[in-house]
């Protein structure tokens, strides 16, 4: 289990909102570098990677999401399905950790997120006795899934900030899934809607495609 530091923050509405579509960049070019400049490089004495450490290959390039018209739905086998401003998100207690990021292509980040506890989201839904299955889509489409339990037990974020920064349009803004013990392509990004399911074999974007739907880093 990672250890949680339970942290105070002034959220502040990101610079990245700028418009719906996929095919314009961020306003200001230098986002990444200039992020990079101020970012937390050490948390509790261990070093830290950088938001620059990090390869594009999600499947249909960095997305750039209105946060004005953004919702978080949370539906699906659920008593009370949620349909969640950013703001409205942020409203729950904030949580940070190191957690390491693994990619199948062989690289991998050791980054500090920070975010919030999907079992305090689903406190707001109350999943159904049937739920034994996560599935998490994206602004671009993708889409992977992960049981429930794996989730609550290894009381995983979906994160906000990474090393003190709000994550940046090419890092999963606004939400990213935080999926410790996982393989890189269980960390979903543009997070847009959470599914409970009872569809426990459901497979997703990369699963479908042959990967493990375990995902587990021995895979």
């Amino acid at each position: 289990m990672h250890h949680f530091t339970k942290i105070v923050l002034v959220v502040l509405l990101s610079a990245f909102a700028i418009g719906c579509g996929t095919s314009k960049p961020p306003v200001n070019p230098d986002t990444l570098q200039s992020l990079a400049a101020v970012q937390i490089k050490e948390y509790e004495g261990r070093n830290l990677s950088s938001i620059l450490d990090f390869e594009e290959n999600s499947i249909k390039g960095p997305q750039y999401v209105d946060i004005g018209s953004y919702r978080l739905k949370i539906d699906g086998l659920v008593v009370k399905p949620g349909d969640f401003k950013y703001e409205e998100v942020l409203d729950h207690t904030k949580y940070s950790k190191v957690v390491t990021l693994n990619c199948v292509e062989g690289w991998s980040v050791d980054i500090l997120w920070e975010g919030i506890l999907l079992k305090d989201i689903f406190d707001d839904v109350t999943p159904g006795s049937d739920a034994n299955t996560v599935i998490f889509h994206s602004y671009d489409g993708y889409t992977t899934s992960l049981p429930l339990k794996t989730l609550l037990d290894g009381d995983m974020i979906i994160a906000y900030k990474m090393n003190g920064v709000v994550l940046p349009p090419e890092r999963g803004y606004p939400f990213q899934l935080v999926a410790q013990n996982k393989l890189g392509y269980k960390w979903a990004k543009w997070i847009t809607r959470i599914e409970l399911s009872s569809d426990s074999k459901y497979q997703g974007y990369w699963e479908q495609r042959g990967y493990s739907n375990e995902a587990n880093l021995t895979d």
